[in-house]
């Protein structure tokens, strides 16, 4: 497993085990952790925080880290989920090397394991439908009923767990459950479903089982054939911790994983729950998994994000064993930072106006010297071609414009990029709506390039696209996926009512710099005053490109951060 850079993060509560653990030579000084991701649905960045932990760990001990798929419900898994999982951990900057498993690979461990748990006496066939096992377990405050098949004698468990694998019951019909207490203030302690009846194929074994462990009695095990020495999971596995040890104990196997508990991630205005994304696209209401709306790694790579970014934010938000609620605000700074560093510039208008310069040759094409990127000296220049005819943002131009308005209005002078001084000297209106159609304007030559020989002050600099030459796009503007902070809470209304009707504006017609049109898919730029985007991975083809903005320029955290939280 390899990565550039090791983590930096300061000291968690989870190295602070790991070099208890070390000082003491326990596990021989091993750091071995593993990403154990269900395949039934796309990892979205709550799952990139477990990944950079686990693999940062990894990295920082001189370990290694897993990659296990625990694939024990075959009804909801698929290979394009494997696929997608495989690669959103590589595109982050991780890799498992040789060591890549699937809790499948121990299908048959994990069977012998259960006929040793019936021979000791700690599990059993139950008969009982899911129904009544649910209504039999009890409450927080009421102990569980036993289940009349509790006290089965071993060797009829031995006999019908042994025709339950050979398929001689129908889906229901008997599960087998531990033998535990049912009286216990643990939930998870009555009497577990270890194993149930499921006559579906699964991507790797095919046809060769029709039962299959449950998640809790498998993890725990497969942990231990891979000599895992710390496992690492979110919060809501704590109470599964008591089930995890007693499992490895009853079993009494050579490894005995730690399980370690910290908080998940949750971050406003959107949802962190994989059966809620998965109706999400199922619903229509995204494009699919991908739709950079989605808070999947793959909407995230789509909408322009960087894995740089993503590994930074999850090493800023830390490791923690409270649960707690993290802005979106902090996610995009750090895209911010990452992309101010690296994004080439470029200028695009995405609701065009068009300026005539009337005093401009109608002949005449300069090629204007525009900075690639003033964070980066090295990225050098680049050419961009004026013209008599340009189209400047609407917003740009107002014929009535109110205080502190300094963009271009009739009689005003304003400075455009990297090219002249202009005046708005009059407009062209549309003959049915009397909306304004043109800007006319006049230059001075003598302030190529945006200077002012005369020292003269101008207060405002606007973008342009020469109008001969510019690349007509689409760009699609993405917003807060909810209008919500916290659609997850919501109790008394369906999620999906809380979708924001306005988190996709498509803009077609959009004018850009010529050299766009050679922009490859994944690139990214910042398109000067608007904002970052990126070429779109799915639907750009070659010389007509599709923008995603990835991320406005205002950020929002860092003004926070300014304020101080007493403001």
């Amino acid at each position: 497993m390899t990565m550039n850079e090791p983590l930096t993060q300061p000291l968690n509560f989870i190295k602070r085990i790991i070099n208890d653990d070390r000082a003491v030579n326990k596990n021989d000084g091993r750091v071995v952790t593993r990403f154990p991701p269900e395949p039934n649905g796309y990892l979205h960045i709550g799952h990139a925080k477990s990944i950079c932990l686990n693999f940062g760990l990894a990295v920082e001990y001189g370990g290694r880290c897993h990659l296990r798929f625990d694939d024990t419900n075959p009804s909801k898994e698929e290979t394009e989920y494997i696929d997608s999982i495989m690669a959103d951990v590589r595109w982050l900057g991780f890799d498992w090397g040789t060591h890549l498993y699937y809790a499948s690979d121990y299908f048959e461990q994990l069977y012998d394991f259960a006929v040793r748990l019936i021979q000791a006496g700690k599990a059993y066939v139950c008969s009982l439908s899911a129904e009544e096992i649910r209504a039999s377990r009890g409450t927080l405050t009421e102990p569980g009923q036993e289940s009349p098949y509790r006290n089965r004698p071993l060797a009829e468990n031995l006999d019908l767990f042994a025709r339950m694998r050979a398929g001689e019951f129908p889906d229901g019909a008997h599960v087998l459950r531990a033998k535990i207490d049912m009286a216990s203030g643990n939930l998870n302690m009555r009497d577990p479903v270890s194993y149930r009846i499921m006559h579906t194929a699964h991507h790797r074994t095919g046809d060769a089982w029709c039962i299959y462990p449950m998640y809790d009695f498998a993890h725990c095990l497969s942990d231990s054939i891979e000599g895992i020495t710390h496992s690492i999971c979110t919060l809501e596995f704590e109470d599964h911790r008591p089930l995890y040890d007693w499992i490895l104990g009853e079993l009494a196997v050579a490894c005995h994983p730690q399980q370690i508990e910290f908080a998940r991630l949750n971050l406003t205005y959107t949802v962190m729950s994989k059966r809620k994304l998965l109706q999400l696209v199922n619903n229509g209401h995204v494009r699919g998994w991908d739709d950079p709306r989605m808070p999947t790694i793959s909407g995230l790579r789509r909408r322009g994000y960087t894995p740089e970014a993503i590994r930074d934010f999850c090493e800023r938000i830390g490791v923690a064993k409270k649960d707690s609620m993290v802005d979106m605000a902090l996610l995009e700074h750090c895209l911010r930072e990452d992309l101010n560093r690296r994004a080439p510039r470029a200028m695009a208008v995405l609701r065009p106006l068009k300026m005539v310069i009337e005093n401009y040759p109608a002949d005449l094409v300069e090629e204007m010297e525009a900075v690639n990127n003033p964070e980066n000296p090295a990225a050098g220049t680049r050419n961009v071609p004026f013209s008599r005819v340009l189209y400047i943002e609407q917003d740009d131009f107002m014929e009535e414009p109110p205080k502190k308005f300094y963009r271009l209005a009739p009689g005003r002078e304003v400075r455009l990029r990297y090219g002249y001084l202009v005046t708005c000297v009059g407009v062209v209106r549309d003959e049915e709506t009397g909306e304004v159609r043109e800007v006319r304007c006049t230059y001075d030559p003598a302030t190529r390039g945006g200077t002012t020989p005369d020292g003269r002050k101008v207060k405002a600099t606007i973008h342009w696209v020469s109008a001969p030459h510019a690349l007509e796009a689409e760009v699609r503007l993405y917003d807060a996926l909810f209008s919500v902070e916290n659609p997850g809470a919501a109790k008394d209304v369906d999620f999906q009512e809380l979708l924001n009707p306005d988190s996709l504006t498509m803009l077609t017609g959009c004018r850009l710099e010529p050299a766009l049109a050679e922009a490859v898919p994944g690139s990214f730029y910042q398109f000067e005053r608007l904002g970052y985007f990126c070429v779109d991975a799915g639907d750009s083809r070659p010389g007509q490109p599709v923008f995603n903005r990835t991320v406005t320029l205002r950020d929002t955290w860092a003004k926070l951060q300014q304020k101080g939280p007493q403001e």
